[in-house]
């Protein structure tokens, strides 16, 4: 076992705590001592032998320069909150409701011009000559009576958003840390000496961790704290607009993007929803900005001997791993912060050099929802295994070459359960890592395709960690997915239709009608409809969940209810007499606890099988389809037991046998050989032991495990 106790292993160090940090590097087998925001490292711990990462976030902790040139800031559209003009007159102030400490309305004249004022009631812009800005509001001649209004607004991001959140969380009381735009000349050129002179001045660091590049997640915080949160995407562009980015879209896209085309009603262009043509040509046009800077960044990291490694999780947006201009900028490594299994699967199949997990829970007193984990009250140890429940399960698919952890390493002191907790899955970690450098684990024959508007670009996410997007469906299924023995890949629409069904065994499309999961208006094409309908009538299989392919104006709710055998009744059916909902003995596992319904939904004829229903309404159904079959889940909620459920659907619609990766007797474990090894790997995924049977190709073998308990067996 000493063979699996070091290495491969990120330590939060931390000055004032020399003894404990190289005491914690012992026990955890760190190779990698780093700092953390917030926290430095002391030359006793930088001159101790370890190979030392250094955190950067390239665009704050610029003050002085942003103090001088305040238009370098970065901004974003806000829209009002909606007023209700009661005659023909409506004053507005435009950050009545928004955080006084995150944003600065931008009145310039060149921001004004891309302000907007909206008849919300009619849904049509207000002529710019019936209303004027002075002093903080915005005055509207000529309304309606009874009309809503609203103006959409460029504000400055007077507080990067990752550093507030600290100071919020952490109740710091440092000076607010303000970020600069690249696109501004001044900032740019200011950017790259800062790093030159940075990279120069500490000659002990081996890799720089950009945290990230350039533009944050979109967090917008409120004046109220009972909704702190007023909107968040982990995935959206809004915060990268400016006046300049608007001036050179127009020049080389040659038409003009308003602040509509981000406010959008007020909803934002969220991405859950299906993206304009107008969005796809903003992404791209930031993202290529992004590749193209951050590739500088990279080469003054390397011009100076030093290795450049990213973090995905903040100021990331622009620079997708899964999007066409990643690759080009070159780091040496991603690092993911993780609470879920698909998380590790997004990292692990990105394409760079070296792939590394910050494990969870985060070294501060209370967790992202506020929840005591170091502070009194809190389990951290508890919350540490049940991270690891799912990510143990996505790493003994798919390796990654590094773990760690991220904060203030001094309130592990005391902590001897969390202690103990990490040094056992840091060897656990190491012997999974051994695995798969002999070879890969066995994997069944099936390839799942996963349907939705963004395709490959969000493989394995949606927009968000597991607690953000915990009540999308889509989210449980890609959950379930990435501790399974199958082949994933994720299509979009327009994959379907150009032939990336051509390897594809079984699709999945999930979500709410209307949303990019589900796909809304993409389902009016009929080539999509009859490629899908081809597909599952010539032996394709299909999974639906939630509304798939739901789209008013049809002869059908979903597209293909035709192919899944259920519909969804939005009031059309109301003289319409139902087909009975009747229970039929289901022909593999079913996990009755993790269904849920979707109202209104019905059987489509009688050849419809139903395997769960709740209160009437089909929970699990079975269609045959020409060749093929089709399943529909209601709703699909992860667990070990829907996990085990989703993977003899699998076996099911294909006609697999699932001894050839090997299959326990239930769904409580779930295992992994290596045939290369000649190693099983079983996972326990509950609180409490018992005894199972591995049921492999040519044998069966009984385990006991205690409770969460990871075990190798060597044949």
């Amino acid at each position: 076992m000493d063979e699996y106790r070091t290495g491969a292993f990120t330590l939060p160090g931390e000055a004032g705590y020399e003894e404990l940090t190289l005491q914690m590097a012992k026990k955890w087998g760190a190779d990698v001592i780093r700092d953390s925001d917030g926290t430095k490292l002391s030359p006793e711990i930088v001159e101790a032998g370890y190979k030392i990462y250094s955190t950067i976030c390239i665009i704050r902790e610029h003050n002085a320069f942003a103090a001088a040139h305040p238009d370098a800031q970065q901004q974003t559209f806000l829209s009002s909150d909606p007023c209700l003009a009661v005659a023909d007159a409506l004053t507005i102030a435009p950050l009545d409701g928004y955080f006084d400490e995150q944003f600065q309305l931008n009145d310039s004249p060149d921001a004004l011009a891309f302000w907007q004022v909206w008849d919300r009631t009619e849904n049509k812009p207000v002529p710019a000559d019936q209303w004027t800005y002075e002093k903080g509001a915005v005055s509207v001649r000529g309304c309606v009576p009874y009309h809503r209004y609203t103006v959409s607004f460029l504000a400055w991001r007077v507080w990067e958003e990752i550093n507030m959140y600290n100071h919020t969380t952490n109740h710091w009381s440092s000076e607010h840390l303000r970020q600069l735009d690249p696109r501004h000349p001044l900032a740019w050129e200011y950017l790259k000496q800062w790093l030159k002179d940075w990279c120069r001045d500490n000659p002990d660091t081996n890799v720089v961790r950009l945290t990230s590049l350039f533009y944050n997640f979109v967090w917008i915080f409120g004046s109220d704290l009972r909704r702190r949160t007023r909107f968040v995407d982990w995935a959206s562009y809004d915060f990268t607009v400016s006046p300049a980015a608007l001036r050179a879209f127009e020049k080389e896209y040659g038409y003009t993007l308003t602040a509509e085309d981000f406010i959008n009603k007020g909803k934002f262009q969220a991405t859950h929803r299906p993206p304009t043509a107008h969005k796809r040509d903003y992404m791209d046009f930031i993202q290529r900005f992004v590749a193209e800077k951050g590739r500088e960044l990279v080469k003054i990291i390397h011009d100076a001997g030093k290795q450049a490694y990213v973090f995905y999780d903040d100021s990331w947006v622009g620079m997708e791993p899964y999007g066409q201009y990643f690759a080009s900028i070159g780091f040496d490594g991603l690092i993911k912060c993780v609470f879920s299994g698909f998380e590790c699967r997004l990292c692990a199949g990105a394409e760079v050099p070296v792939h590394e997990l910050r494990f969870h829970p985060y070294l501060f007193p209370v967790g992202l929802g506020g929840l005591p984990t170091f502070a009194a009250g809190g389990h951290p140890e508890k919350d540490a295994v049940a991270y690891w429940l799912h990510v143990r399960r996505a790493l003994a698919r798919q390796p990654v070459d590094r773990i760690g952890l991220g904060g203030y390493l001094h309130l592990t002191i005391g902590q001897d359960k969390f202690n103990d907790a990490i040094e056992e899955m840091g060897i656990a970690f190491r012997r999974l890592k051994a695995l798969h450098a002999c070879g890969a684990p066995a994997a069944l024959p099936i390839t799942v395709a996963v349907l939705h508007a963004w395709g490959a670009l969000r493989s394995w996410t949606l927009s968000g960690h597991f607690h953000e997007t915990d009540g999308n469906i889509l989210i449980h299924i890609n959950e379930a997915l990435s501790g399974l023995p199958v082949k994933v890949k994720f299509v979009s629409f327009e994959d379907v239709k150009n032939g990336a069904l051509a390897d594809v065994d079984v699709l999945v499309n999930a979500g709410r009608a209307g949303d990019a999961w589900s796909g809304g208006d993409a389902w009016k094409d009929p080539a999509l409809v009859s490629e899908i309908t081809r597909f599952v009538c010539e032996g394709g299989s299909l999974i639906g969940a939630g509304e798939p392919s739901a789209v008013p104006g049809g002869d059908t709710r979903f597209a293909l209810a035709h192919v899944f055998g259920v519909d969804q009744d939005d009031g059309a059916y109301a003289c319409h007499q139902p087909w009975p909902v009747e229970r039929s003995e289901a022909p593999f596992f079913v996990a009755e606890q993790a269904l849920g319904v979707t109202p209104g939904v019905r059987l489509t004829g009688p050849d419809t099988k139903v395997l769960c229903e709740k209160n009437g309404v089909p929970a699990l159904t079975l269609h045959p389809f020409g060749k093929g079959r089709a399943a529909y889940f209601g709703g699909f909620a992860y667990s070990p037991e829907a996990a085990r459920m989703l993977l003899e659907l699998l076996l099911y619609l294909t006609g697999t046998d699932g001894r050839a990766a090997g299959l326990t007797d239930t769904p409580a474990a779930e295992c992994a050989w290596f045939p290369e090894s000649h190693t099983l790997v079983v996972m326990n995924d509950q609180d409490a032991p018992g005894d199972i049977n591995v049921n492999l190709p040519e044998k069966t073998l009984r385990v006991h495990l205690a409770a969460n308990e990871m075990v190798f067996l060597n044949d």
